[in-house]
C-alpha cells in the first residue's frame, strides 16, 4: 500500500509540476548571460524573454527538480537538390559570438547541442568539462579551432560526443578522453587532428560508433581499436596511417560498417590473415588505396562470402583486368544482399568487367565505375542480368557513343553518368542508341557532359521519364530546330558551354515541369523578348532558374515578371543596354539577379526601384550605370546578401544617412568615381559582412580609434581609399581575413606590431600595403607552415629582409630601402613555396648571394635597379622553373654564366645596363627556346651575333643595343616566327603569363615589364602592351654589311632600330610589307640608294629616322613620309623632295653646283701655319681652364652631352674612322675602372704625376683624338 501511494504521489507531482514548476532564477540568469554573449542574427533566442525559462526555445527542464537538463540550440541548413547527387545550400539559421562561462551554473545539464552554429576562431571552452552530468555533447560543424580541452575527460557520464566537421580543430587527441568509460558514440571526423591515436582509446569499452575520418592521423594502424568489442561503426579513412591492417579487427564481430583507407600506397593487407571472415555482421565495407589488394584475390573471395554485405567500395586499389582473370566465375559469387558496388579509381580497361559482374552479382542497384580506363562495348546480356540496376556511373572513362548501346536494355536504369568520356558522335546518333532500348522509358537522369558531342539539339520527347538532362561542355552547334520538343516531365536542362546559335524553340515553353534551364556560354543571339515569349507557355509557372549568361544577346531587357516562380536569372556577359523593366518590383520571388558585364546605362536609383525587395544576390558590376548610392538601400532590400556594383560610372558623394542592408555579406563598389566620407556608423548592424571591396574610388574612411566592428571580414579591398595618415587601428580586431589590400591609402609611419602577428591567422593570406609611406624595420616572426602573398612595394622599409618572408608565395619588396638580403636568402632550409620575388629598386649592394638552390619553385625573379656587383651567381642556374629573370641596372660584371642554360623555362631575360662582357653565348638560342623577351642592352658584349640566336622562334623583343657587337646581321632572322605573325589586340586582352601553384585556385598571372627606348624616351611596357610590342633593337653597335632582305618577312614587327652602326647597302625594297611598323630608325649608318617607295604604304609609322646616311633620290610621295620633320632625313646629301627644302628637278636628284675659285681666293700654305698656331693657343687657353677648374668642367660636360650627335657627324662620320673611335671608347671604358684606384691614391696622398679623375681622363682622351684630326 505504501509503495502504491508513493507512485501516485510521484505521478501527481509530475502532472502538477508540468504546469506550475518554473526554472530556477539562478539558472535563468545564467541563460541570460549566455544570451548576451551570443550574436543572434536569426532570432533563434527571441523567446528568451518570458519569466519561465523552461518555456524558452531549446530549453527543457526536469519535471521533478525544475533544473535545466537540456539545452538544444543547434543550427539549421537547408539544401536544394540539383541533379546527379549535387545539392545547393539555400538557407541557413545559426547563432554566433561567444559561449559564456555562465553555463557552468547549469549543474544538472545532461544534454547540450550547439551543432551547426558559427564560432570561428574560438576554442572549445574548457569549462564544459565542469558540467559533470552531461550525457550528450554535440559541438559539430561550429568552426571551432585549437585543441580539444583535456577537461572534457572529466565528463564521466558522457555517452555521446560529436566534434565533427569543425575543420580547424588540431593537435592530438588528449589521452584524458580515455576516461569516458560510458561513451557509446565518438565522432571526431573532418578536422585537422594529427599524431597517433592514443592507446587510451581502448578504455572506451562501451563504444559502438567511432569516426576519425578526414584528419591527419599518422603512424601505424591503431591495433588497440580491435579491443572495442561492442563497436558497430568504424571509419578511419582520409588519414595517413601506414603499414598493415592489424588482424585484431577480426575481434569486432558486431561491426556492421567498416571504412578503411588513407594515403595512396600507405595501407596494406596481410594476405594470409582471414580476420575479415569473422565480421559476419558487416553490411557496409569500404576499402580505399589498399596498395596490395590487387595481388590478393583471396581477400575478394572472403568479401564475397560476407552474408549481410549490402555496400562494397574498392576505391583506388589499382584493380585491373588481370585481377578479374584470377577468379573462376563458376566458383565465385557475391552475396545476394550486395546492392551497391563502388569500383572507381582503378585500372580496368576491357569490357570483360561487365560479364564478370553479371556472373558474380545479381541484385545490384548502384554501380560506380568512375575514373577507370574502360572502353569498348559489351554484350546485350549485361542488361538482361542487371534487372535491378538503377544507377550507373561511367564517368571519366574512354567510352565512345556506340559503346553505350550495350546498356540500353537495362530496363530499370534511372540514372546514367558519362561525364568525360570519348563520345564524339552526333547527338542524334547517340540518342538513337538510347531510343532503341527500354532505357528510354526508365531513365530519369542523363549526363553526357564534357565530351565532344557534335550536331544540334534533336527532338527529346521520346524520353518520357527523363527529369534531368546535362549536355553541357560539348561541341553542339547551329540553331535548335523548331521541331525539337523536350520530355514531358523534364525538370532540369543544361546545354551550357556549347556553340548553339539563334534562340529557344517555342516548344520549350510547353514543358510544364521545367524548373531549370541553362543555355550559358553559347552563341544565342535572338531577341530576348522573343525568347521570353517562347518560354511563356505553362513553363512560366514552373521555371525557377534561368541561365543565359555569356551569349550574344543585345537590346533592352524585356519584362520577365511573367515567370511567377523565377528565383534566379543570369544574363551576365551579354550586350544588354539601358535598364531593367519596371514590373520587377511587383510580387516577385526573384532572389538572384546577375547582369554583370553588359551595357546598362540607366541611373542606379531608377534601376533599383524596379527591382524586387526579395533579392538576396544582385550583381550589376561592369556596366555603365551612373548616379550615386541611394540612402534607403537597407529598407529597399532587407534580405540582400551580396551587392556588386563595381566597374560602373557611379559618382557623387556618399551620404551620411546611407545605411546598408543588415543581411549584407558582400559589398563591392570598386572602380567607380564615388567620393565622400565613410564612418563606422555606415557599417552599424552589418554583423554578417564578410567582404568589403571599395578600391579605386575617391573615398575616405574616417573610423574612430576605438571602433570594434561587429563583423569579421574575409576579404578587405580598400586600395586607393584614404585611410591615413595613421595605420587603421580597426584592423586589429579583424582576425579572419585572408585577403587585405590597403595599398595607396595615404598611410604613414611605422606598421604596428599587432599587424605582423596577423600573418599567423590563416594557412594562406594575401596582403598588399604597397604605395604608402610606411617605414621602419620588419620584425622576424616565428611562423611555420603559413603561406602568404605579400606586397610591400613603394614604401620606406629598410634594414634586413627578415627570414620569415621565405614563407611567401609571392613577395614584392621593390622600391624600398632594404640594404641586406643575405639572411633572407641564405638562412634556413629550402623555401619550397616562393614563386615570385621582387627585390628591385632597393639599396642592396655587393655580390648577389649565391644561395638560390633553396628556391626550387621560383618562377619570377627581379633584382633590377640596385647596386649589386660581381658575377651573376651560378646557383641561379638551379632554378629550373624560372620564367623571368630581371637583373637590369646594376654593376654586374663578367660573362653570362653557362649554367643558366639549365633554366629552359625562361620567357624573359633582362640583364641590361650592367658591365657584363664577352661573347653572346650560343646556348641562348639552343637551350632557351621559350624566350620571348631578351634584353642585353648597354653592356660590353662583343663579337658577332651567334647564328643560334635565330632558334628563338618565340622571340618578340630582342634588344642588343649599346654594346660592341660586330659582324653582319644574320639572314636567319626570318626564323623569328612570332615576329612574323600579325598581332591581335583581341587575343592579347586575355593573354597572361601564368604560374601554376598548389596554393592558389588555378593559375596565378603575373606582370612582365621591360624598359625600352620608345619614340625618343625610355618607357616601361607591361603585359599586354609588352606582348603587342614586337621589337628588334641592334642600335649603337659596330654591325656592318647590308640589312638582310629577310627582315621583310617579319610582318608583325612594330619597332626596328638599327641606328648608329656601320650598315651599308640599300634599304630592303619591300620594307613596306612591315605594315605593323610604328618605329623605324636607320639613322647614322652608311646606307645608299633611294628610299623604297613601299615605305610610304606603312600607315602606322609614327617615328621614322633615316638621317645621316648616303641616301639619294626623291623622298617617295605619300602623306606619311611627308609628315615627318625634315631633320629625320638630314645629312643625306643627295636626297631631295618634301619635307626637305631641296627640290628635285625633273625627277632627278638635286645636284650641288660646282664653284670655280679664283687663284687669289685660295688659302696659301702660310695661312694654314698661322691658323694652326692660333688655334692651338686658343684651344688650350679655353680647354686648359676646363681641365683645371671643376665648375667649368661640369658645365662643359653638360654641353658636350647635348652636342653628341653633332660631333658624331662633323668629326667621325666624314672621316669614317670607326676603328679609331672605338679605340677611344675602349680607352674610356678602361679608365672607368681606374676611378676606384685614383680615389684611393688621392686619399693616401700618393705623389704621382699622372693621378687624375675619370672625367678628366675621358676628356684627355677625347682631346687627344680630336687634335689628331688636324
Amino acid at each position: 500500500m505504501k509503495a502504491m501511494m508513493f507512485v501516485v504521489c510521484v505521478v501527481l507531482q509530475v502532472a502538477y509540476g508540468e504546469h506550475h514548476l518554473r526554472c530556477l532564477p539562478k539558472e535563468r540568469e545564467a541563460l541570460l548571460q549566455f544570451k548576451a554573449a551570443i550574436v543572434d542574427r536569426y532570432s533563434m533566442l527571441s523567446s528568451w524573454t518570458s519569466p519561465d525559462c523552461c518555456q524558452w526555445e531549446g530549453i527543457r527542464c526536469s519535471n521533478l527538480t525544475a533544473h535545466i537538463v537540456s539545452l538544444d540550440l543547434h543550427g539549421e541548413v537547408h539544401y536544394k537538390y540539383l541533379s546527379l547527387g549535387y545539392y545547393d545550400e539555400v538557407s541557413r539559421r545559426y547563432i554566433s559570438g561567444e559561449i559564456h562561462k555562465s553555463l557552468t551554473e547549469l549543474r544538472q545539464l545532461q544534454y547540450l547541442n550547439l551543432s551547426l552554429n558559427s564560432f570561428p576562431d574560438i576554442n572549445i571552452p574548457g569549462f564544459i568539462g565542469s558540467l559533470t552530468n552531461l550525457k550528450y555533447l554535440d559541438l559539430s560543424s561550429c568552426k571551432f579551432g585549437g585543441r580539444i580541452p583535456s577537461e572534457l575527460g572529466s565528463l564521466s557520464h558522457l555517452k555521446y560526443l560529436n566534434l565533427a566537421s569543425n575543420y580547424y580543430l588540431e593537435g592530438s587527441i588528449p589521452h584524458e578522453l580515455g576516461n569516458l568509460s560510458r561513451l557509446h558514440h565518438l565522432d571526431l571526423s573532418s578536422n585537422s587532428f594529427g599524431g597517433s591515436v592514443p592507446s587510451q582509446i581502448e578504455n572506451l569499452s562501451r563504444l559502438q560508433y567511432l569516426d576519425l575520418s578526414g584528419n591527419s592521423f599518422e603512424g601505424s594502424f591503431p591495433s588497440q581499436i580491435g579491443n572495442l568489442f561492442r563497436l558497430q561503426y568504424l571509419d578511419l579513412t582520409g588519414n595517413s596511417f601506414e603499414g598493415y591492417i592489424p588482424s585484431q579487427l577480426g575481434n569486432l564481430s558486431n561491426l556492421h560498417t567498416l571504412y578503411l583507407g588513407g594515403s595512396p600506397s600507405a595501407l596494406k593487407i596481410v594476405t594470409t590473415h582471414q580476420w575479415l571472415s569473422n565480421l559476419t555482421s558487416l553490411t557496409h565495407l569500404y576499402l580505399a588505396s589498399i596498395s596490395n589488394f590487387n595481388t590478393s584475390p583471396s581477400w575478394l573471395q572472403m568479401i564475397a562470402k560476407l552474408p549481410k554485405l549490402r555496400e562494397l567500395g574498392l576505391i583506388d586499389c589499382d584493380l585491373s583486368d588481370h585481377f578479374l582473370l584470377s577468379f573462376n566465375p563458376s566458383k565465385f559469387n557475391f552475396s545476394t544482399s550486395l546492392s551497391v558496388l563502388y569500383l572507381s579509381g582503378n585500372s580496368f580497361t576491357q569490357p570483360m568487367l561487365f560479364p564478370w559482374l553479371s556472373n558474380t552479382t545479381s541484385n545490384l542497384v548502384e554501380l560506380d565505375l568512375d575514373d577507370n580506363l574502360l572502353k569498348g562495348s559489351t554484350s546485350n546480356g549485361f542488361g538482361l542480368f542487371m534487372n535491378s540496376l538503377e544507377r550507373l556511373d561511367l564517368s571519366n572513362n574512354l567510352f565512345k557513343g556506340e559503346d553505350l548501346k550495350s546498356f540500353m536494355n537495362i530496363c530499370t536504369l534511372r540514372s546514367l553518368d558519362t561525364f568525360e568520356n570519348n563520345i564524339t558522335e552526333d547527338l542524334s546518333s547517340i540518342l538513337r542508341y538510347f531510343s532503341s532500348g527500354c532505357v528510354r522509358y526508365s531513365l530519369q537522369e542523363l549526363s553526357l557532359t564534357s565530351n565532344q558531342i557534335r550536331g544540334s539539339l534533336p527532338d527529346l520527347s521520346m524520353f518520357s521519364s527523363l527529369k534531368t538532362l546535362d549536355l553541357s561542355r560539348n561541341k553542339l552547334s547551329g540553331k535548335i530546330p523548331e521541331s525539337t520538343r523536350l520530355p514531358s516531365h523534364l525538370e532540369q536542362l543544361s546545354i551550357s558551354f556549347n556553340s548553339l546559335e539563334g534562340g529557344v524553340p517555342k516548344s520549350f515553353g510547353t514543358t510544364c515541369t521545367l524548373e531549370l534551364l541553362d543555355f550559358s556560354f553559347n552563341k544565342l543571339s535572338e531577341d530576348l523578348t522573343m525568347i521570353f515569349n517562347h518560354l511563356s507557355g505553362c513553363s512560366r509557372y514552373s521555371l525557377q532558374e534561368l541561365y543565359l549568361h555569356y551569349n550574344k544577346f543585345n537590346g533592352i531587357l524585356p519584362d520577365f515578371s511573367i515567370f511567377s516562380k523565377l528565383e534566379a536569372l543570369d544574363l551576365s556577359g551579354n550586350q544588354i543596354k539601358d535598364g531593367v523593366p519596371k514590373l520587377l518590383h511587383n510580387d516577385s520571388v526573384l532572389r538572384s539577379l546577375n547582369l554583370f558585364n553588359n551595357r546598362l546605362s540607366e541611373n542606379l536609383s531608377t534601376i533599383i526601384h524596379h527591382l524586387s525587395p526579395s533579392l538576396q544576390h544582385l550583381n550589376l558590376g561592369m556596366n555603365q550605370i551612373s548616379g550615386t548610392l541611394p540612402c534607403n538601400l537597407a529598407t529597399m532590400f532587407p534580405s540582400l546578401k551580396e551587392l556588386y556594383l563595381y566597374g560602373n560610372k557611379l559618382n557623387g558623394t556618399i551620404s551620411e544617412d546611407l545605411r546598408f542592408p543588415t543581411e549584407l555579406e558582400v559589398l563591392s563598389l570598386m572602380s567607380n568615381s564615388l567620393k565622400g566620407v565613410l564612418t563606422d556608423s555606415h557599417f552599424n548592424n552589418m554583423t554578417k559582412l564578410k567582404a568589403l571591396m571599395l578600391s579605386d574610388n575617391s573615398l575616405t574612411l574616417e573610423i574612430s580609434q576605438n571602433w570594434a566592428p561587429s563583423f569579421q571580414l574575409d576579404d578587405i579591398e580598400l586600395r586607393s581609399c584614404k585611410l591615413g595618415p595613421f595605420f587603421p587601428k580597426w584592423l586589429e580586431k579583424q582576425n579572419k581575413f585572408q585577403y587585405l589590400d590597403i595599398s595607396n591609402g595615404g598611410i604613414s609611419g611605422t606598421v604596428p606590431k599587432w599587424f605582423w602577428t596577423k600573418f599567423g591567422l590563416s594557412d594562406w593570406m594575401s596582403i598588399n600595403i604597397s604605395c604608402n609611406n610606411l617605414q621602419g624595420i620588419i620584425p622576424n616572426l616565428p611562423l611555420d607552415n603559413h603561406y602568404f602573398s605579400l606586397n610591400l612595394a613603394s614604401n620606406q622599409f629598410e634594414g634586413h629582409v627578415p627570414p620569415f618572408l621565405r614563407g611567401s608565395i609571392f613577395l614584392d619588396l621593390s622600391n624600398n630601402k632594404f640594404t641586406n638580403s643575405f639572411s633572407f636568402l641564405c638562412s634556413g632550409g629550402v623555401a619550397e613555396t616562393l614563386y615570385q620575388l621582387d627585390l628591385s629598386n632597393n639599396k642592396f649592394s655587393g655580390q648577389i648571394p649565391d644561395c638560390w638552390t633553396h628556391f626550387k619553385a621560383l618562377t619570377y625573379l627581379t633584382m633590377s635597379q640596385n647596386k649589386f656587383s660581381g658575377n651573376i651567381p651560378t646557383s641561379i642556374g638551379s632554378l629550373l622553373q624560372l620564367q623571368v629573370l630581371l637583373l637590369r641596372s646594376n654593376n654586374l660584371s663578367g660573362n653570362i654564366p653557362s649554367i643558366l642554360k639549365n633554366c629552359t623555362q625562361l620567357v624573359m631575360v633582362d640583364i641590361a645596363e650592367n658591365r657584363l662582357s664577352g661573347f653572346i653565348p650560343n646556348w641562348i638560342g639552343n637551350k632557351l627556346s621559350q624566350l620571348q623577351f631578351l634584353s642585353l642592352r648597354s653592356n660590353y658584349f662583343y663579337g658577332s651575333l651567334p647564328l643560334q640566336i635565330c632558334y628563338l622562334k618565340r622571340i618578340q623583343l630582342l634588344d642588343l643595343s649599346l654594346n660592341n657587337l660586330s659582324g653582319q646581321i644574320p639572314t636567319c632572322i626570318q626564323n623569328f616566327s612570332s615576329m612574323a605573325q600579325m598581332t591581335s589586340l583581341r587575343y592579347y586582352q586575355s593573354h597572361h603569363y601564368l604560374i601554376n601553384t598548389s596554393f592558389t585556385k588555378g593559375n596565378y598571372s603575373y606582370n612582365l615589364n621591360a624598359f625600352l627606348m620608345w619614340k625618343g624616351s625610355e618607357q616601361m611596357f607591361t603585359n599586354i602592351g609588352l606582348s603587342l610590342l614586337k621589337s628588334i633593337d641592334l642600335s649603337n653597335n659596330q654591325l656592318s654589311g647590308e640589312i638582310p632582305k629577310e627582315i621583310e618577312g617579319l610582318f608583325g614587327l612594330v619597332s626596328l632600330n638599327l641606328s648608329r652602326n656601320q650598315l651599308t647597302g640599300k634599304i630592303p625594297s619591300n620594307v613596306g610589307e612591315l605594315t605593323s611598323l610604328e618605329f623605324l630608325d636607320l639613322s647614322q649608318n652608311q646606307l645608299i640608294g633611294s628610299i623604297p617607295s613601299s615605305l610610304a604604304q606603312i600607315d602606322r609609322l609614327t617615328v621614322l629616322d633615316l638621317s645621316h646616311n648616303y641616301l639619294s633620290g626623291e623622298i617617295p610621295i605619300g602623306t606619311q613620309l611627308q609628315s615627318f620633320d625634315a631633320s629625320k632625313y638630314e645629312d643625306n646629301v643627295d636626297l631631295c623632295g618634301p619635307p626637305l627644302k631641296k627640290l628635285c628637278t625633273n625627277g632627278e636628284p638635286w645636284q650641288k653646283p660646282i664653284t670655280k675659285f679664283q687663284e687669289d681666293e685660295i688659302f696659301n700654305h702660310e695661312y694654314y701655319i698661322s691658323m694652326t698656331i692660333g688655334f692651338v693657343v686658343s684651344f688650350w687657353g679655353v680647354f686648359g681652364s676646363i681641365l683645371i677648374i671643376r665648375s667649368w668642367r661640369d658645365a662643359y660636360f653638360k654641353i658636350l652631352n647635348n652636342l653628341g650627335d653633332t660631333l658624331w657627324q662633323q668629326v667621325f662620320k666624314p672621316t669614317n674612322n670607326y676603328k679609331e673611335m672605338n679605340e677611344m671608347v675602349d680607352k674610356i671604358k678602361d679608365l672607368r675602372a681606374l676611378e676606384g684606384y685614383t680615389q684611393v691614391s688621392q686619399e693616401q696622398n700618393l705623389q704621382h704625376d699622372l693621378v687624375f679623375s675619370v672625367q678628366e681622363s675621358q676628356l684627355y682622351v677625347f682631346f687627344h683624338f680630336f687634335l689628331s684630326k688636324f
